[in-house]
């Protein structure tokens, strides 16, 4: 996809995971072949920024090399799972996750945004990140296969789990998914009827608290290439797992984080804002930063009515419009402001900035 600083290609590591030698391989393609900047997506994936047409195959051949993506297009177009990352060896969510590597060819092609959410410990931790297939546990334990935008799943096992979620994939393109688009508007009824309640959801610091490692937090989902390399390089990490929360887990790490889970920075959201989208009217991180301690509540600043950085409505919105701000409460960016053509000096000031 096209940015205001170049081509953005996304990255997704097997499994949610890049070793020690593929997160420098990564760092050093971002330089070679990109302006050295790397997004960690809502979705747990990388984006390499600031790539250009001509970097962009020997990109793509450093990406395969590492282990980071799939020579082939169509299968790497299927790949669109991610898992709850605390999961372990030998559980149901890598099992999940590698017998559906195996049989990549027998996915159907979907739409490109259809998400598949691996999410098999004592209960979910990824109901809040966009998904349109969830593999999940009740509260007995049972594994289940959701639909998103059903209340309930159906009972699967680790054995049956893949051909399951194939079988599913299908009935969605049988039923006219393709021009619904995403599972939560597709009103086709369900292949069976669903059976099975999913436990309530794991609040994510107690996830992380037994994760394999300390989470690194990163505001606005934003490292450079050096900046990678460096916590690759801690002394235990044994590799980086990616989560949807804007951090990473440092496997094996025993450093302490910079930016903790509870920082202001990480709950509030703000695209990159101009000039590094042609869309935007203007600068957002900035503004966002300042206002991250005077907010009460989730913030999304937001370079223009797209809203690209957060869909969902938050507490306070500031969307950009001809180089200044609107500002809406409980809305989307967008969404008609309370208060329109504000100065970023007179939105700190709103919020009790000195």
């Amino acid at each position: 996809m096209m940015a205001g600083d170049g081509l953005l290609v996304r990255v997704r590591p097997p499994l949610g995971r890049m070793t020690v030698a593929q997160a420098i391989g990564l760092s050093d393609a971002a330089r070679r072949h990109g302006n050295g900047q790397i997004d960690l997506t809502n979705r747990a994936a990388l984006q390499v920024r600031g790539v250009t047409e001509q970097s962009h195959p020997a990109l793509l051949g450093q990406l395969v090399a590492l282990g980071l993506t799939d020579p082939d297009p169509t299968r790497e177009a299927r790949r669109n799972f991610l898992l709850a990352p605390d999961w372990s060896a030998g559980d149901d969510t890598q099992n999940i996750a590698q017998n559906l590597l195996a049989r990549l060819d027998d996915l159907p092609d979907l739409p490109p945004k259809i998400g598949i959410a691996i999410d098999t410990g004592p209960a979910p931790c990824l109901t809040r990140v966009p998904a349109d297939f969830r593999f999940e546990r009740s509260s007995p334990g049972a594994l289940l296969l959701r639909a998103e935008g059903h209340a309930f799943g159906t009972p699967t096992s680790a054995e049956t789990a893949v051909q399951d979620l194939i079988a599913l994939t299908r009935w969605f393109l049988a039923t006219d998914g393709a021009t619904s688009g995403r599972m939560a508007r597709h009103k086709a009824p369900l292949l069976v009827h669903p059976k099975v309640a999913p436990a309530a959801a794991r609040p994510i610091p107690q996830l992380l608290t037994q994760a394999p490692g300390p989470f690194h937090g990163i505001p606005f989902g934003r490292l450079d290439a050096d900046s990678l390399t460096a916590l690759a390089g801690q002394q235990g990490v044994v590799a980086l797992r990616l989560t949807p929360w804007r951090g990473l887990i440092l496997e094996g790490g025993t450093t302490s984080p910079d930016h903790a889970f509870t920082d202001p920075l990480l709950r509030i959201d703000a695209c990159p804002g101009a000039p590094a989208c042609p869309q935007a009217s203007v600068a957002t991180r900035g503004l966002a930063t300042r206002l991250a301690p005077l907010v009460d509540g989730s913030l999304h600043v937001s370079g223009c009515a797209k809203g690209c950085a957060r869909p969902r409505p938050a507490d306070i919105v500031l969307t950009g419009n001809r180089g200044r701000f609107d500002l809406s409460r409980k809305a989307r960016a967008g969404s008609p402001p309370d208060q329109a053509s504000l100065a970023p000096d007179q939105i700190l000031a709103l919020f009790g900035s000195h």
